[in-house]
């Protein structure tokens, strides 16, 4: 059986997305049809529709999302019609060498469905980190289906499947951040807003916000920053390194992902502190820096993909954590919209209005 949904669609580089009609086959074996109750409009479908992840047009966009498992194809037994799933885009294989380490979140085999969704023409879609969730329903292998509190709600808890997973992570995970420690965090979008409530929830001692944007320095101080430099207006690496006594943060993450944000990241951490990259640079960006430096400084230099997550491990506690009121994914959430509404949704966090527009269906 085909299902018939709704869904946004990229068609080509640069041109505004479409809302069409889009076939989902049953699932096969080892995969699961989901429909979709929530997914956030994320910086990463803009880069797809824009060309900057490569250019296998069309694309069925969206991949931050939750909702219920419809179907499951032959052998699967991890989910089963009717759980209360987050989607996520590295369903660990067991099997590669990193797997095989004990390190399945940095899995180098990750699974996706293997029947394609297609275009009422028949032109196959690729969807969008292997998920295509602006869409009414989406296939995708059962390993990216992690069930999770069915209590909670859909918009918050999808926002797990990528940015608030990638900044909490890069704080927690990757950095290593904890009780007592000082962290910086460059760039205050969703992204970086995640790192800072999973700092505070870690226990930090310093919690340092750095923007442009007084409005996203203000939302940092509700999310925990305990501190806020606005870079537009002063050195950030100067201002770091003063609120911590002279010394710099024992982490920095960089959520912007450009060059001068990175050196910004990399000279404002203590000595032998951790500098995190988790803001995606785009391919054509550098970053030149002094070899005597990198040894001189010693500590670490980090690239965090994906927060570094195990979604199995960190989807139910971070939805748990949020049922409790210890983690408040609701505060991601700036807007409930619809399908219709996406390309409107990307000029409007283009322009830093928010911190994520999420789709309801």
């Amino acid at each position: 059986m085909t299902h018939e949904v709704r869904a946004v669609v990229a068609r080509q580089k640069g041109a505004p997305v479409s809302v069409e009609t889009v076939l989902v086959p049953d699932p096969g074996p080892g995969e699961a049809l989901v429909k979709v109750q929530a997914c956030g409009v994320c910086h990463t479908d803009l880069h797809y529709q824009q060309g900057g992840i490569n250019d296998e047009f069309p694309f069925l966009l969206g991949h931050e999302a939750a909702g219920l498992v419809e179907a499951v194809g032959e052998g699967v037994t991890a989910v089963a019609p009717g759980d209360f799933v987050v989607l996520n885009w590295r369903a660990v294989c067991g099997q590669c060498r990193a797997c095989r380490k004990g390190k399945p979140w940095y899995c180098f085999d990750t699974h996706n469905a293997t029947q394609p969704m297609k275009l009422a023409d028949g032109t196959p879609l690729s969807p969008a980190l292997g998920i295509g969730a602006f869409a009414e329903k989406t296939l995708v292998a059962a390993g990216q289906c992690t069930k999770v509190d069915p209590t909670a709600s859909a918009a918050a808890a999808g926002l797990l499947g990528c940015g608030v997973m990638a900044g909490f992570g890069a704080a927690v995970n990757t950095g290593g951040v904890g009780r007592g420690d000082s962290i910086a965090v460059i760039g205050c979008g969703g992204v970086g807003m995640a790192a800072i409530a999973g700092a505070k929830l870690a226990g930090a001692g310093r919690i340092i916000a750095v923007d442009v944007d007084q409005r996203k320095l203000k939302w940092a101080e509700e999310f925990g920053a305990t501190d806020t430099v606005d870079s537009s207006r002063t050195d950030a690496v100067e201002a770091i390194r003063a609120i911590t006594g002279g010394f710099g943060a024992d982490v920095v993450v960089d959520a912007v992902g450009r060059p001068e944000t990175y050196r910004q990241a990399f000279y404002a951490r203590d000595l032998a502190g951790t500098a995190v990259l988790v803001g995606v640079p785009t391919p054509e960006m550098t970053v030149d820096l002094p070899l005597l430096d990198v040894f001189g400084r010693g500590g670490a230099l980090k690239s965090s993909w994906y927060g570094d997550c195990l979604p199995s491990r960190d989807f139910p506690t971070l939805v748990d954590l949020y049922q409790q009121g210890r983690f408040d994914l609701g505060r991601f959430v700036t807007e409930e919209i619809a399908l219709d509404d996406v390309e409107e949704a990307f000029a409007t966090m283009h322009r830093g209005e928010v911190l994520r527009s999420v789709v309801i269906l």
